[in-house]
């Protein structure tokens, strides 16, 4: 078994400053990145006797999605098991609210919150009166009062796109969702459609043409629109798609299969979120791997810098992902 001497030696700091660490001497005055360290290596040694991270309550969980959207894209589901199950590690007293509850459900005395999903001006007005301590989990809606971590979807797009100019595609076509505007009730352009159009024009390849995009990520629009696409187009099918993430790609998938339309040697497709679905597909599905356990890890750190470590500047962190090359592109 670990000892607090080996967790001191392989943090690089002094067995006192180790041992207070651990015990959670309050008194005790050292960086927020001192205390983090102690606590993984601790943790990476498996040393338990003493590991044990100060309580933080009344800690809400903000799930702002429906039943049916969270059923139709596991990337959410996914993430909320994450947080339920990160903020136990961290010894965070987590409370889930949903859309269904209302943001009034919430109550005045919580410490902070970490929230997924789409929020109202009102909603975030509402959540600015209550407190200052907060992370958004893949959106950024209120960047000057509160935190946020989200996987960098700008960047993915250009990655892409750059991927496919390599090997050798001309023709690129987008199938994906919109972005829902929770104060209009309106849809507008995702940013992946934004940072595609902006990137192919610059490029001289834009066609209008192969850009498909409806409200919806889930498998069923995906089919939706790729047999529009099918159908539109015919023999001007681009030879390979951008699609937005994972679900869509999947109906996307299917409706080429149908059209017995050879994927990669027509078609080559590249998708967005690794869900455990991509690699069964057929073909298994190209796609980024966004880590969502590292996403939550990082908006919980967030978290408690705000409330034990008194942090007042707000903070942004985007991540990148691995391109796990499969066999729908050649």
């Amino acid at each position: 078994m670990a000892t607090i001497k080996d967790v001191a030696t392989e943090a690089g700091f002094s067995i006192s400053t180790v041992s207070r660490v651990l015990n959670n001497d309050e008194s005790l005055s050292v960086p927020d990145e001192t205390r983090e360290k102690i606590f993984e290596v601790a943790d990476k040694l498996n040393y338990r006797k003493k590991t044990v991270r100060p309580k933080v309550k009344n800690i809400a969980f903000l799930y702002w999605l429906s039943d049916k959207e969270e059923l139709e894209d596991v990337y959410f589901k996914t993430m909320r098991l994450e947080v339920e199950k990160l903020a136990s590690k961290f010894n965070i007293e987590l409370t889930t609210y949903k859309i269904t509850d209302g943001i009034t459900k919430i109550p005045n005395e919580i410490e902070g919150f970490i929230a997924v999903g789409m929020f109202s001006d009102k909603e975030l007005e509402y959540l600015r009166s209550i407190t200052n301590n907060g992370v958004f989990l893949d959106t950024t809606p209120d960047p000057y009062h509160f935190d946020s971590v989200r996987p960098d979807l700008a960047l993915l797009t250009v990655q892409t796109v750059d991927f496919l100019l390599e090997k050798g595609h001309k023709e690129i076509g987008l199938i994906g969702g919109t972005y829902h505007n929770p104060n209009t009730d309106e849809d507008e352009m995702d940013i992946r459609e934004k940072i595609f159009r902006e990137y192919m024009s610059k490029k001289g390849l834009l066609r209008e043409e192969f850009i498909f995009c409806h409200r919806g990520f889930s498998v069923e629009n995906g089919y939706y629109l790729m047999s529009k696409a099918i159908e539109q187009l015919g023999e001007q099918l681009p030879t390979a798609f951008f699609i937005a993430a994972d679900p869509i790609a999947v109906g996307c998938l299917q409706a080429l299969n149908e059209h017995g339309i050879s994927i990669p040697n027509r078609v080559s497709v590249v998708s967005i979120n690794n869900t455990s679905v991509a690699k069964y597909v057929s073909p298994p599905l190209t796609t980024y791997h966004i880590d969502l356990r590292e996403m939550c890890k990082n908006a919980i750190e967030l978290l408690l810098e705000q409330i034990i470590g008194k942090r007042k500047i707000v903070k942004t962190l985007y991540l990148g992902a691995e391109l796990i090359i499969r066999k729908s592109t050649n």
